[in-house]
């Protein structure tokens, strides 16, 4: 099994790491803080503006699931104009982005933010850059929601359903 790996800054990390997990070919998943200064930052840091994005990496099976359909299921629970914002979460750590460590990866990611800008009618504030760095979250924010199913996340609850859902009726999102 080859295994490519993407990262996701999609506001807080708790549910972008959850809704990601449900996901066939999804082989595994570490919430953790990219794109900021050199030196790996603390939670607190994070939230004072260190300049960091809370992100995701995701490893996963090109052959089960396309880097296509991973962004595309990405975009379905991000707004994607919100400036270093994502429900009622505000801050730069916020941002939005996709951050990618194989060139190769770029026209699949530049397609689908296209067809995203298209849809929108407008330009897009999710960055499309290299990963310059990543840190791993401390233990306590991985897997935060199974392991505190009461928690706030600004993504709906019924989206963290999809791929049970898409068994059930055939189909994903209906």
């Amino acid at each position: 099994m080859a295994v490519s790996t993407i990262f996701l800054a999609g506001g807080c990390f708790w549910g972008m790491q959850k809704f990601l997990d449900q996901f066939e070919g999804v082989t595994e998943t570490e919430a953790g803080y990219a794109n900021g200064p050199d030196k790996a930052p603390t939670y607190q840091q994070v939230c004072s503006n260190s300049g960091h994005a809370e992100t995701v990496r995701i490893n996963y099976d090109p052959d089960r699931i396309s880097l296509g359909e991973l962004l595309e299921f990405y975009f379905m629970v991000i707004d994607p104009l919100a400036v270093n914002r994502q429900g009622n979460d505000i801050g730069i750590q916020y941002r939005t982005g996709i951050y990618y460590t194989d060139i190769r990866q770029l026209p699949q990611i530049e397609a689908v933010y296209r067809a995203e800008e298209e849809k929108a009618g407008a330009k897009l504030a999710v960055e499309v850059e290299p990963l310059k760095n990543f840190f791993p979250a401390e233990e306590y924010h991985q897997k935060y929601l199974d392991k505190n199913p009461g928690g706030y996340c600004h993504i709906a609850d019924r989206y963290f359903h999809l791929e049970q859902k898409s068994v059930e009726e055939g189909e994903i999102c209906s």
